[in-house]
């Protein structure tokens, strides 16, 4: 997988760093968004807040990384791929990823977030 980090920062021009690949390794396995400290407690090495938020900022600005505002008020964060829609279960706060078709939609969808009640919680 170190391969797979070095290549998708060469693909987007940022520099590779030791925090750079730690956090990259965190987002590339995670199947469902992740906040700041979800991610913290995935990773190998230590690393303060700043320079964690700094190195989101980098992604995000290249366009690696997408990020939006969790129902706890908190920022989740995934690799960018497939422009996709995000449930929010009101409930359990959990994040389900939604495949939704965005063919038709003139200008670039950044982000989408719904929230309700999911099925588990419903039962």
């Amino acid at each position: 997988m170190n391969e797979q980090i070095k290549a998708l920062c060469c693909k987007y021009d940022i520099k590779f760093t030791t925090a750079r690949f730690s956090i990259l390794m965190v987002l590339k396995a995670a199947t469902q968004p992740m906040n700041y400290e979800q991610i913290k407690e995935k990773m190998d090495s230590a690393m303060d807040k700043a320079t964690f938020y700094r190195n989101i900022a980098l992604f995000e600005e290249a366009g690696m990384v997408h990020k939006f505002e969790g129902d706890d008020r908190k920022w989740y964060f995934e690799l960018s791929g497939k422009t996709h829609a995000h449930f929010i279960c009101e409930q359990c706060h959990r994040i389900i990823c939604m495949d939704v078709d965005f063919g038709e939609v003139e200008g670039e969808v950044k982000s989408i977030v719904l929230k309700g009640i999911c099925k588990a919680c419903q039962s």
